[in-house]
């Protein structure tokens, strides 16, 4: 690993003034995104099933309990998973509000339990189960599932009626984040979504697309809307396979961002702390989020770009950032004012967002350069998404028992099996060897 030179390492603390500057760039870094999900999911599902205060909160608390599972040798930042944004609205249609959050606490014991072996038997097998070939498709499929939604939030799908002030805010909206992502420099190009929020939503504010109602019933200070096990509802295992196969996608998408965060500190976080540590406290807290009714955790690339950035690696740094977010989960009017965010400022930033998380399933398959000539890969990765894209669904119903798995959870079921079941193409190897051996004989 090489060294790379921090202003300030793991545990140094800054001054002051600088310690808040630092924090509330990383309070920027993961905003949009953070909020952005529960935003998604209630859309989906047509009604609130996750809150943005207790997103915020449980982004916060999620943080603190990896830096504590870490012994703060980590600087990593937690916010709610984009992974999950479809299963969560799939798992609450079919087993309501305790189906979905059943199953994202279940996603924290996989993790849980899959740091539990890493630390017995360590982490070759993970790579086995979860080759490129497999983890490619199934983060691309994220992306496209989504689409329909951006494109209906937009305006412009079969059937609805276009409106100009719609389809400028989202215009907007998407021209403002992809201009940011290619064109800004420093900080800005860290927070490329946030900035075409923002700038949509004054946009949406001019043409009358904002409703402040509810701004202005809002309290000041108000506890977030917490949904807990056994008091607002029983434990329903119903929707579990709906969304425990995206914790394959999420613990792959963890260990790249703490490789990429190690290159950029100088320390493999791989080893120090190590994979079971950061998987434990990730899993951790994406229990906890759960059990509060927040979505589920993942790390952040975007706050590992702001340490790159400021060469400013200190975990006080991220430990504030998480009480900022966690008190700001409890500041009415502001999360009041999230609320009022215009689905066409959503949409023109989705059509991007949804986009670039396809596109970063095809970057895995780019860089670990698979190879399309062997048939396995191309059975894999095609049976995958269609699978994936086109809702494929298998139902079990016996009795009171009743199982289904779905779109990118089936995609991702048939995926890992296909790649342990279809055997490799030694046979078809050695004969285009045998070729090429008589094509030099003749010559």
């Amino acid at each position: 690993m090489e060294s790379k030179k921090m202003t300030l390492d793991l545990h140094e603390k800054p001054p002051l003034l600088q310690w808040i500057v630092l924090s509330l760039q990383h309070v920027f870094a993961m905003f949009g995104a953070t909020v952005l999900v529960p935003i998604l999911v209630n859309q989906a599902a047509g009604t609130t099933v996750i809150p943005i205060p207790v997103a915020l909160v449980t982004s916060g608390i999620g943080t603190l309990i990896y830096i504590l599972c870490t012994k703060a040798k980590s600087p990593v930042y937690l916010g709610s998973s984009f992974a999950f944004i479809a299963p969560i609205a799939a798992a609450y249609m079919k087993g309501g509000i305790s189906g979905a959050m059943t199953g994202i606490m279940c996603v924290g014991l996989i993790y849980i339990l899959v740091a539990i072996i890493i630390k017995f038997v360590g982490s070759s097998w993970l790579d086995k189960l979860l080759p490129p070939i497999v983890i490619g498709p199934m983060i691309m499929i994220i992306g496209l599932g989504l689409a329909p939604s951006a494109i209906s939030q937009i305006g412009i799908a079969a059937g609805m009626k276009l409106e100009w002030e719609v389809l400028l805010v989202a215009c907007v909206s998407f021209l403002v984040t992809a201009l940011t992502m290619t064109r800004a420099k420093g900080f800005f190009k860290v927070i490329p979504f946030l900035i075409g929020i923002i700038t949509g939503y004054i946009v949406a504010i001019f043409v009358g697309l904002v409703d402040f109602k509810p701004v202005l019933e809002a309290s000041f200070f108000s506890l977030p809307a917490f949904i807990i096990p056994f008091a607002n509802y029983m434990p329903n295992f119903s929707a579990l396979l709906t969304i425990a196969p995206i914790a394959l996608v999420t613990m792959c998408e963890h260990i790249g961002d703490h490789t990429s965060l190690s290159h950029i500190i100088g320390k493999n976080l791989l080893k120090e702390p190590g994979l079971d540590k950061t998987l434990l406290g990730d899993g951790i807290a994406t229990f906890v989020a759960g059990a509060l009714g927040g979505p589920a955790n993942t790390t952040y690339g975007e706050n590992t770009s702001v340490v790159g950035m400021t060469k400013v690696a200190s975990v006080w740094v991220i430990g504030l950032a998480a009480i900022i977010a966690i008190v700001i989960g409890f500041l009415g009017k502001f999360t009041a004012l999230i609320s009022t965010i215009p689905n066409a400022v959503l949409g023109g930033v989705s059509l991007l967002l949804y986009g670039f998380i396809a596109v970063n399933g095809l970057k895995v398959l780019i860089k670990n350069q698979i190879d399309f000539e062997k048939s396995k890969n191309i059975v894999i990765a095609s049976t995958m998404l269609v699978l994936g894209i086109g809702g494929a669904t298998i139902s079990i119903v016996s009795g009171d028992l009743s199982i289904t798995i779905s779109g990118m959870s089936l995609a991702a079921v048939i995926g890992i099996l296909l790649n342990l079941i279809l055997p490799d193409e030694k046979e078809e190897e050695n004969h285009s060897k045998k070729v090429s051996r008589k094509g030099k004989k003749t010559k």
